[in-house]
């Protein structure tokens, strides 16, 4: 399927341009709730497509702002789309776009970090999101981390600033390779799928921006329990210029021979090991 211009989600959908529905509502982007509002039709459709729209099913948007790419999703062929928004303004407009797709768009006046998504969606769902910048990567590691595994998402189709997507998919030593690579590479097989120009955006914000696609794991990469990843995780990349052995140290006395029992050199720098390492430190260090 092509790309919709703003003529045609017009057409398809019976409402007016993004830009007129800022305007009517009053929708300046707040920086204090790290939104930028994403304009470009052609790109939310590409967007709702690398989601999997066009293979129907629920997805869940976390603030969907004036409805962008909730308006994509759901023309792409989205069956329901579930749509968190914290910011109060934008309601009456995401109102407009659930009149127009009778039965298809719930929103919830809410704040996301405060969402039981596992009770929220009985059944898997895909996660689209244009996230907000100043949540965003704290929400990503908050659906890496749940207790149930597999978690409640099938994919994760999100965009971040191009700083935190690079270390999300980052391998082993690379500069941007740390904690949250780990994490997700533990967790899921994540990619980028596409650059976003800052210019798409009102307002534009200062960096560029990139899609990252996750799909999770059926199991995690390596054997360990979450609790102990993420100890060792801190106490390693807290101090990633130092050799492990000094690194590791707080965590036990006995450190050097406890990354020796995991068949590390103790000399090794942080970024230069690979996730089945981490949990193999993370299983000695339990």
């Amino acid at each position: 399927m092509p790309p919709l211009s703003s003529k045609d989600s017009r057409v398809r959908d019976g409402l007016p341009p993004l830009r007129d529905v800022i305007a009517k509502f009053g929708l300046a982007a707040k920086k204090s709730l790290g939104q930028n509002f994403l304009l470009d039709l052609n790109l939310t459709a590409k967007i709702a497509r690398a989601a999997g729209a066009g293979e129907g099913g629920t997805f869940y948007e976390v603030g969907p702002g004036p409805g962008g790419l909730t308006r994509a999703l759901l023309a792409e062929g989205a069956d329901k789309v579930v749509a968190v928004e914290r910011d109060e303004r934008c309601l009456p407009s995401l109102a407009e776009i659930a009149a127009a797709y009778p039965g298809k768009l719930e929103v919830i006046s809410a704040d996301a970090m405060e969402m039981d998504e596992a009770k929220l969606f009985p059944r898997r769902a895909r996660i689209a999101a244009n996230l907000p910048y100043n949540v965003g990567t704290a929400l990503l590691v908050r659906w890496l981390t749940s207790d149930t595994w597999p978690p409640f998402w099938q994919s994760c189709t999100l965009m971040f600033q191009k700083e935190v997507a690079q270390r999300i998919v980052a391998a082993p030593g690379t500069a941007h390779y740390g904690r949250l690579a780990v994490l997700a590479g533990w967790r899921a097989r994540a990619k980028i799928l596409f650059d976003v120009p800052r210019q798409a955006f009102v307002p534009p914000p200062k960096i560029t921006s990139s899609v990252v696609r996750l799909e999770p794991r059926p199991e995690p990469l390596a054997p360990c329990a979450l609790a102990d990843l993420e100890r060792v995780t801190a106490a390693a990349f807290g101090q990633r210029r130092k050799m492990l052995r000094q690194s590791l140290k707080s965590l036990a006395p006995d450190a050097e021979a406890r990354i020796q029992a995991a068949e590390i050199a103790p000399t090794e720098r942080p970024e230069e090991l690979k996730v089945e390492q981490f949990a193999a430190l993370a299983r000695v260090f339990a």
